[in-house]
C-alpha cells in the first residue's frame, strides 16, 4: 500500500492555517480522499481532564496511555520538554492506513512540500525565499511571485483544494 502524500501549511501564528484546513478538509473528502492531520503546537496542552481515569493513570507515571471507545482512540505519550519534535518521527508514529493525504500544520522549519499562507496586512516576512520546499503561496492579496510558484487566493478554499488535487497529488503520483 503506498504511503499517503504529505502537504504542509506554513505561516506566522494568526494567519489562518487552522481556519483554512477546516474549509479544505470537507472539500477534499468530497473527492473521496481520506485525510489525516498533524498539527504542531508550541503550547503545552492537556487532551484528557483531571480526575478522569486516563489522566490519573498518566499522572501516576504511565506513558503512553491509550484511551479507546467504539467511537475513537487517543494515545497520550509524555515527551521530554527539551526533546526536539521532528515531523519525520511524527509521520512514523501516525496511523496512515487508508489515507491519501496527510495535511500538516506547522513544522515550517522542516523541508517537505508546503503551501505558505500570507496576509500582507500582518507585516510578516515571506517564508518562500528561504524555503525551497514551498510549492505555492496562498495570500489574501495578489503577490508578485517567481515563475513556477503559484499564488492562490487564501479566501478561495475550492481553488486551493483544486491545486492540491490537480497539481500536487497528480505530481506526487507521477
Amino acid at each position: 500500500m503506498p504511503h499517503p502524500s504529505v502537504l504542509g501549511f506554513a505561516a506566522a501564528s494568526g494567519t489562518g492555517k487552522t481556519s483554512l484546513l477546516t474549509k479544505l478538509i470537507p472539500i477534499l473528502k468530497a473527492y473521496n480522499l481520506q485525510i489525516g492531520v498533524i498539527k504542531h503546537s508550541h503550547h503545552d496542552f492537556e487532551i484528557d481532564q483531571p480526575g478522569k481515569d486516563s489522566f490519573r493513570l498518566r499522572e501516576a507515571g504511565a506513558t503512553p496511555v491509550m484511551l479507546v471507545s467504539q467511537h475513537r482512540r487517543a494515545v497520550i505519550t509524555e515527551l521530554s520538554a527539551d526533546s526536539d519534535i521532528s515531523l519525520t518521527e511524527q509521520l512514523t508514529l501516525f496511523p496512515n492506513t487508508g489515507l491519501d493525504l496527510i495535511l500538516v500544520e506547522g513544522f515550517r522549519q522542516e523541508r517537505y512540500p508546503k503551501i505558505e499562507l500570507c496576509r500582507p496586512s500582518l507585516g510578516k516576512p515571506l517564508l518562500y525565499p528561504e524555503d525551497p520546499s514551498i510549492i505555492a503561496i496562498a495570500s489574501d492579496q495578489p503577490l508578485l511571485t517567481p515563475s513556477g510558484l503559484p499564488c492562490l487566493d487564501l479566501n478561495d478554499a475550492k481553488a486551493i483544494a483544486n491545486f492540491i488535487i490537480e497539481i500536487f497529488l497528480k505530481h506526487q503520483r507521477d
